[in-house]
C-alpha cells in the first residue's frame, strides 16, 4: 500500500514537467482563427507551427519544502489600538533593555543646531515623550531613541508638522540606526559641516554681558565689533564602537574698536565688581579703552567620548544648555566660550527600581573644569551637577548646582575642598570663606516644564530659576532669579505658525537693590559666573529685567522664518549715570541715580532655508537695536546687524566593519 501511495505522489509531482520531458510534439489540434492582442514577442517559449521544440534536459521533481506554521491574522484595528509595523520602542534604563545598544558611543549635537528648536516643537506638539527638555546637548543616538519611541504615534497621526520634523531629523541620524537585524552600526565618519559667516554691524554695539549688555548673545562668546566681522569654520564626526570624537574649529575676525573710558572702567571695576583697576591689566569682563583687531582660531568644541552603560564619559570642550527656555539658561548656556572639562553624562533615561514608579526616569550630568579670563582670583575651577526627573510624560523637573572655587592666591584646589563643596549644604562662615577650606561660590538652580492638561499638543509652560547660597531656589524664592515661558506650538487654522514668550528677572525682591553683587557674583569669586569675560548663564546679566517673544513660521521640518523682539533693563543702582566732568568721576554708587541703568530693545528677523538637496543651508538675519547707557554714551543709540551664514553639509559616511 505504501508503494502505491508513493507512486501516486510521484506521478502528481511529475505532472507539471510532462511537456518538457516529452521528446516528440503532439500533432497540432484544429484551431479557429480569432483576433488576439498577444504577439510572438510576448510568448517566446512557445514553438511555432511545424517546428520542433528545443531539446530540454531531464528535470527531476523538486523535493517538497516544509512550510511554516499558519499565520494568525491580526486583530481588528481600532483608533485606540492601531496596527503598528514595529514593536513599541522601550527606552533605556528598564530591566529588559537591549544591551547591544549600550555599547555604541555617539557625538553631541551642538546646541546652536536647528535640531533643538525643531525637536522642542515636536515635543510641544505632543510627541517625543522621553525627551528631557532641560538637559542639552543630546547625543545623536539618544535623540534617535527619543524619536523611535514616538515613531508609531507620529506616523499614525494626522499632524503634518510632526511628520516633517521626524523625517528631517531622522535623515540626519540615518547612520545611527541599528534596527537592521545586525545591531551593528560600523564606522560613522566625515565632515559634518563647513560654514562661513559674514556680518556687518553699523553703529555702536554692546559687548559687556557682565555689566551694560550684549548686542549678540548665545553665540559662544565669539568676537564682534562695529564694522565687518567674519568667521570660517568646520565640524567633523567620528564614531566607532564605544568611542566617538567631535571637533569643531573656526577662524574668527573682528575689527579694532574703542572700549570704555578710564573713568567708566575704573568705576565698574572698583565700585561694582570690587576689583582694583589698573590700565595695565586686560580685564576680560570690562572692554579696555583701545580694542585691537581680533583674528583668533579656536576650537569651539572638541570632545573625545567613551560610552558605557548609557553614559558618555568625555574630555575636552563640549556644549551645555541646562534649562528649558529658548532665550537663555540661568545655570549654563552657550553665551560664553565652552570650558575644557571632564564630563560624565547619563545620556539615556535611567529606570531605578521602586523610585522611578514615583519620580519617573532619571538623567544626570556632571562636569569639572577650569575657567579662564578671571583676574580676582585668577584661574578658578568649577564643577556642575544636574539631576532631572520625568514623573509623567507631560511633566519634567530638575535640580542643578554650580560651584566656582580655588584660584591663584585663594584656597588651593584639593579633594577636601571639592568634596566639601559637593556635599556641604550649610552656610559658609566668614572665617571659612577667607581660609583654605572655602568650598567656593555656590549657585543652585531649579527648572520644570509642563505640557498643560487638555492642551498638551498646543501649550507648554516652563520655568527656570537660580539662587546664590541657597539649597534650591524654591526654598528661597525671594532671593532667586527667574526665567519663565509659554510656548504655543501651533495656532489653530495656522498650524505652521508657533508663538513663544519668555520673561526674565535677575533682580531679587529681597531688597531694593543689591548693586549687582548677588546673582552671578560672590565676595571672593568676584567674576564668578564668567568664562573669557562672558556670563556662562543667562545673557540677561546681573540685576536686570526683560522679556523676549518669537513668532515663527515653519516652511518645513528644517526651514523657517522668525521674528524676535527683546527688551532688557539693568537696575539704576547697578549701572552708574552720566559722567560728571567737574568731579572727573561718576556719581557715587551709594546714591540713587535716576539717570543710571541701561535699556535695550531689539527686533530681529531671521530666515533658515535649505537648498541643493538639503546640502546647503542659509541662515540669515537682520537686527535693529536701540539702547541707552548714559554711563557709556550720551543719548539714545542705535545699531543694526546684518549677517548671513552659508553652511555646506556634505553628509557623513558609514562603513560596516565585520
Amino acid at each position: 500500500m505504501r508503494r502505491i501511495i508513493l507512486l501516486l505522489l510521484s506521478v502528481i509531482a511529475a505532472a507539471p514537467a510532462a511537456p518538457a520531458l516529452c521528446q516528440t510534439p503532439a500533432p497540432p489540434a484544429p484551431t479557429i482563427s480569432a483576433p488576439t492582442s498577444t504577439t510572438p514577442a510576448q510568448t517566446p517559449s512557445l514553438p511555432g507551427y511545424n517546428q520542433q521544440p528545443q531539446q530540454q534536459p531531464t528535470v527531476s521533481a523538486p523535493a517538497p519544502t516544509p512550510t511554516g506554521p499558519p499565520v494568525v491574522p491580526h486583530a481588528p484595528t481600532t483608533p485606540q489600538a492601531p496596527y503598528t509595523a514595529q514593536p513599541p520602542y522601550q527606552p533605556y534604563g528598564i530591566p529588559d533593555e537591549d544591551r547591544d545598544h549600550q555599547a555604541l558611543s555617539s557625538t553631541y549635537i551642538p546646541v546652536d543646531s536647528w535640531i533643538y528648536p525643531a525637536v522642542t516643537r515636536l515635543y510641544s506638539l505632543g510627541y517625543a515623550d522621553t525627551m528631557f527638555l532641560g538637559m542639552r546637548p543630546w547625543t545623536r543616538r539618544s535623540l534617535l531613541h527619543i524619536l523611535l519611541a514616538s515613531e508609531d504615534d507620529i506616523r499614525n497621526s494626522n499632524s503634518e508638522e510632526a511628520q516633517q520634523i521626524y523625517t528631517a531629523v531622522m535623515k540626519d541620524l540615518q547612520f545611527e540606526d541599528t534596527n537592521d537585524g545586525t545591531h551593528r552600526r560600523g564606522l560613522v565618519f566625515g565632515t559634518e559641516s563647513v560654514y562661513v559667516r559674514a556680518m556687518g554691524i553699523s553703529g555702536q554695539s554692546l559687548r559687556d554681558s557682565y555689566h551694560l549688555g550684549q548686542t549678540i548673545n548665545n553665540d559662544y562668546g565669539r568676537v564682534y565689533q562695529p564694522g565687518f566681522n567674519s568667521l570660517l569654520g568646520f565640524s567633523t564626526v567620528n564614531e566607532y564602537g564605544r568611542f566617538s570624537l567631535y571637533v569643531r574649529g573656526e577662524y574668527e575676525h573682528a575689527p579694532a574698536a574703542t572700549g570704555y573710558s578710564i573713568p567708566l572702567a575704573t568705576y565698574l571695576s572698583e565700585y561694582t565688581d570690587q576689583i582694583p583697576y589698573s590700565s595695565k591689566i586686560a580685564y576680560r569682563t570690562i572692554p579696555t579703552p583701545t580694542i585691537a583687531a581680533a583674528n583668533p582660531f579656536r576650537l569651539v568644541e572638541a570632545t573625545l567620548s567613551f560610552h558605557i552603560a548609557g553614559h558618555e564619559i568625555s574630555g575636552g570642550k563640549s556644549d551645555a544648555w541646562l534649562g528649558p527656555a529658548q532665550g537663555g539658561a540661568l545655570s549654563w548656556s552657550n553665551n560664553a566660550e565652552n570650558i575644557y572639562s571632564f564630563r560624565i553624562n547619563r545620556v539615556e533615561p535611567l529606570h531605578i527600581p521602586f523610585a522611578s514608579r514615583f519620580l519617573g526616569p532619571l538623567r544626570y550630568d556632571f562636569f569639572y573644569g577650569s575657567l579662564k579670563g578671571h583676574t580676582f582670583p585668577n584661574n578658578p575651577y568649577t564643577h556642575s551637577e544636574k539631576f532631572a526627573f520625568r514623573p509623567t510624560k507631560n511633566f519634567e523637573f530638575g535640580f542643578q548646582r554650580t560651584i566656582v572655587f580655588g584660584g591663584k592666591g585663594h584656597s588651593p584646589v584639593t579633594l577636601h575642598t571639592f568634596i566639601k563643596g559637593f556635599i556641604d549644604l550649610s552656610d559658609t562662615t566668614a572665617e571659612e570663606k577667607a581660609g583654605r577650606n572655602d568650598p567656593g561660590a555656590r549657585f543652585t538652580a531649579f527648572d520644570m516644564s509642563w505640557r498643560l492638561p487638555f492642551l498638551r499638543k498646543y501649550v507648554t509652560f516652563y520655568a527656570d530659576s537660580i539662587a546664590h547660597d541657597d539649597v534650591t531656589p524654591p526654598s528661597a524664592p525671594r532671593r532667586a532669579a527667574f526665567r519663565t515661558g509659554l510656548f504655543l506650538s501651533q495656532i489653530p487654522g495656522m498650524r505652521k505658525l508657533d508663538f513663544r514668550v519668555e520673561a526674565v528677572d535677575t533682580d531679587p525682591i529681597s531688597s531694593r537693590s543689591s548693586r549687582g553683587t548677588f546673582n552671578y557674583f560672590e565676595t571672593i569669586q568676584r567674576q564668578a559666573y564668567t568664562n573669557q569675560g562672558f556670563i556662562m548663564g543667562d545673557w540677561i546679566g546681573r540685576e536686570a529685567k526683560g522679556g523676549q517673544a518669537w513668532l515663527t513660521y515653519h516652511l518645513s521640518g528644517n526651514e523657517m522664518v522668525q521674528v524676535n523682539y527683546t527688551n532688557k533693563k539693568n537696575d539704576k543702582d547697578f549701572i552708574p549715570g552720566s559722567f560728571n566732568p567737574a568731579l572727573n568721576a561718576f556719581k557715587p554708587q551709594g546714591d540713587f541715580n535716576p539717570n543710571g541703568g541701561t535699556t535695550q530693545n531689539d527686533v530681529k528677523i531671521s530666515v533658515l532655508k535649505r537648498f541643493y538637496h538639503n546640502q546647503v543651508e542659509l541662515n540669515g538675519w537682520f537686527q535693529y537695536e536701540t539702547w541707552k547707557a548714559p554711563a557709556y554714551k550720551t543719548g539714545k543709540q542705535t545699531d543694526t546687524t546684518s549677517a548671513f551664514q552659508l553652511t555646506y553639509l556634505p553628509g557623513l559616511k558609514n562603513r560596516k566593519i565585520d
